[in-house]
This record gives structure tokens, sequence and C-alpha cells, in this order.
């Protein structure tokens, strides 16, 4: 059996849809299964067991209409695939199905229009979990046999990669042996980042009642490393904070995942990539953000809080994002993550 699966989007999109991989690798393990995504964050998903081929598009290549159907039309006439899953469902995405008819299966998002180009459809996410909407995409396949879902999304380095990332660790003078937080202190946008001095507040208590916790903040070049070294001298510089430690790559924030204890901070890509490890996390989550949808369920310990735990629909909508922000207080985020600490495996 040969499968197709169209994800594109963005990283934790794509990382949550491993669960799908997943549930399709365990059903069908003889199958062969095809990843398509953008090429920027393929490196991310090589060598994972649940896929046999990444096919990835450039910016270039999904932007060119020319470009684009040629590169659908040779996908699917390359090999015969049995079965098209498109994650998305729009009215790009949706050509690999209309160019391959015979497909047996063609599974999509009902939509209005997505009766064009698939014979089996899903409901939309709606406010339940994304792992749960991402795995139902196999349901379809139960004409063939009883599907047993997977809801664990995973992420594959190699030991040798996993190994140089420890050394570099210890090199930089990080004891393995003693917890480790990873602190998402900013973030790309900054409507999704909590008010920094709170997160400085909560930081600063955190440092003095656990001692023994090392602390590494996650942040990218440019505006969000202004940002993280901002938080880190308005704590005054604690040794505890090694400000310099940085995954330099995709693949080495995986391998930083399995050396991490707990992941705190602001909620986005990064924290699915260390959930994805088996690294515990409690997030902030922005205003609009549903923690429902986008804080899966399942053996790894994953908690958020939200403006939508303070207040209900009918006030939230009379405020502003600013206003939602406001309800999540420092003194509630260092209650929550205190308790999180204690129920720690």
């Amino acid at each position: 059996m040969n499968i197709l699966v169209v994800r594109f989007r963005q990283m934790g999109d794509a990382i949550l849809a491993t669960s799908l991989l997943n549930t399709l690798r365990h059903n069908f393990p003889e199958a062969q299964i095809h990843f398509v995504l953008n090429e920027k964050i393929a490196p991310l998903f090589e060598g994972h067991p649940s896929i046999d081929r990444i096919i990835t598009f450039t910016e270039e290549e999904r932007h060119h209409l020319i470009h684009y159907l040629k590169r659908v039309w040779q996908i699917v006439h390359q090999t015969h695939y049995d079965v098209i899953i498109d994650m998305r469902s729009t009215a790009n995405t949706m050509l690999f199905a209309r160019f391959s008819p015979h497909t047996p299966y063609r599974i999509g998002v009902k939509k209005g229009y997505t009766r064009l180009a698939f014979n089996h459809m899903i409901p939309p996410c709606g406010s339940k979990s994304m792992v749960e909407h991402d795995v139902s995409f196999a349901s379809p396949l139960n004409a063939i046999q009883p599907i047993q879902p997977v809801k664990e999304f995973t992420l594959h380095i190699t030991d040798e990669e996993k190994q140089s990332f420890g050394d570099y660790l210890q090199k930089q003078g990080i004891n393995l042996s003693k917890p480790i937080m990873l602190a998402n202190v900013t973030a790309k946008l900054a409507s999704k980042v909590w008010d920094e001095d709170r997160m400085v507040w909560v930081l600063d208590q955190f440092i003095k009642q656990y001692p023994d916790f090392q602390i590494l903040f996650n942040y990218a070049p440019g505006q969000e490393k202004t940002n993280a070294f901002r938080v880190y001298e308005k704590l005054g510089k604690p040794q505890q904070v090694f400000i310099d430690v940085q995954a330099r790559s995709s693949r080495e924030l995986v391998a930083m995942g399995y050396f991490m204890t707990l992941f705190f901070g602001n909620e986005g890509g990064a924290r699915h990539i260390m959930h994805a490890t088996g690294c515990p996390s409690l997030v902030i989550c922005a205003p609009g953000n549903n923690k429902s949808v986008w804080l899966p369920q399942n053996s790894v310990p994953a908690e958020g809080i939200a403006a939508t735990d303070l207040a209900n629909s009918q006030t939230l909508a009379s405020m502003s994002k600013e206003q939602q922000y406001d309800l999540i207080t420092q003194e509630l985020v260092w209650e929550k993550l205190k308790d999180f600490v204690q129920r720690l495996p």
C-alpha cells in the first residue's frame, strides 16, 4: 500500500501530524508512507520511522502556480497511491487528490468545496485536540481493517546526535545529573508573549525555590535574542541561567529535549518539539489560542494556563487581547508552576 500525506504549514502542525503517521505505520506496517511538507522544516523529520519518503516544496514552488501544478502532477503520477490524505484541504492542496481520481481513498476535511476532490471526508477540528483531529484522518481506512489510533506524536534523532549534544551541554558547564528547565521567555510574535516583567518575577521565584535547577532560554536570533537577554539582565544574571547555551538547529532542539526535565513559558512550536521528546511542559497560552486544541493529552504531562480558565467566553469577547493576558497574574502562574514541578515524574 502506498500512502501520501499532505501537511504543509508550520513546524508545530507538522510535528502534531506525526500522530497520524504513527497511526498509519502501526496499522499498516508494510505500507510506503510519503509525507509532503515545506522544505525549510523537512530536516526535522529525516529518519522518522513512520516516514519512508519526504517530499518537499520550496516557497517558490508553492507560490508559483505553474511550478506548483507541475510538481503535484508529477508526484501523483510517479507513484500509484492507494491513499491520499490531505490534512489541510485547501483549494491548492486538494489538487493532489484531484489529479489522482483513481486513488481508492482520497481523504480530506469536509468543506463546501472539497467534495470535488475527496471521496472520504472528516469534520473540521473545531475545539477538539489537534492530535485527535489528525488521527481521525485514518478513520476511513476502517473499511480495510479496524484502525487502532496512536496519539503519540514523535520525532527521531540518531544516538550520535543525542550524544553529541549531551557532550556540548557538559562542555558548557551543565550537570546532566541535575534537573534542567528550558524556558520560553519570548516568541516570534509579540502577541504570543506574556508580560515580560511577570515572567521575570516568576523565574526569580523559581530560582529561589529550586536552586538545583539549571535554566536554559529558548530564543531565535534577532529580536528574540534581544528579548531573552533583557530578561536575563532583569533577573540579575543568575548563575543558574546558562544564557548562551543554544540549539543551533531544529534537530539539535530535539536532542536538547531528551535532556530537559521541564519546559516552561510561552506556548509555541518549541513546546511541540519538547513534548515529542517526552519532556513535560507547562505553558502560558496566548489569547485566542484554544489550549484544548494545541495541548494534546497523551502519556507526556502537558498543561496550559489561559484566559479561558479565568473568565467565560462572553466576558472575554468584550476584552482586548492585552486585557485577557492581564487576567493571567504572576501569582497564579507561580502557583501553577510549583504544583506542576511537584507532580513531575
